[in-house]
């Protein structure tokens, strides 16, 4: 069965989400009562409904199944976020992501059901604030506090060099487990007699303070 995506909420994080997915393949369902969002998303998505998303009538006639992904995204609207969040839980759906403002509305919606909580603004911060600690770093996923995924965009000092050559696992503890060329998207998968070039950014995994130290 295609996979279905539900988005219930259509503001500028509902819309970029929905648009998304649904450029991609994915079969989106949208829901907002504002007649201007769903003219705005109708385009981007298999079906767009004018109907207020948290009248349970409206979630019931939808027909959502266990395997939906729904993605609620009501903006600062704790108490409307609380509700549909319990009631697709009682719909026992498996997959519950829910848009907060704060950590404060983030810990009341996995207490009753959300599957994963996301707050736009914090994470957008730590990208931000990690680009300016590390200007090396393109783009991260955080493992736990202490490691994470990131593209790295080789310091001049490793250009020309293979990884052999560079010893990164021996002098900063991280490990590279690709190189992606950004000219063709090619990936080279562990490459290590592989040189590096000042077009390619290297895939590394290690801990966050080790990998801020590659220069």
């Amino acid at each position: 069965m295609k996979k279905r995506v539900v988005v219930i909420g259509i503001g500028i994080f509902g819309f970029n989400v929905a648009k998304n997915l649904y450029e991609h393949g994915i079969e989106v369902v949208a829901v907002d009562k504002k007649r201007e969002s769903i003219q705005q998303v109708k385009d981007y998505c298999t079906k767009a409904i004018l109907a207020d998303g948290t009248d349970k009538n409206v979630i019931d006639a939808i027909g959502l199944r266990e395997d939906d992904i729904v993605i609620v995204s009501f903006g600062e609207d704790l108490a409307a976020s609380t509700l549909i969040t319990l009631h697709l839980k009682q719909l026992k759906i498996k997959n519950i992501i829910v848009k907060a403002p704060n950590m404060e509305h983030m810990l009341v919606l996995e207490s009753v059901g959300a599957t994963e909580v996301i707050i736009p603004e914090k994470e957008m911060a730590g990208k931000v604030a990690k680009s300016i600690i590390s200007p090396n770093i393109l783009d991260y996923i955080p493992l736990t506090d202490d490691y994470m995924i990131c593209e790295i965009a080789p310091p001049a000092s490793l250009v020309g060099k293979t990884l052999a050559d560079v010893h990164l696992r021996s002098k900063y503890h991280v490990d590279v487990i690709a190189i992606r060329d950004t000219l063709t998207d090619k990936v080279h998968m562990v490459p290590t007699n592989y040189i590096i070039k000042d077009s390619e950014v290297m895939v590394v995994i290690g801990r966050t303070k080790d990998i801020d130290q590659i220069e």
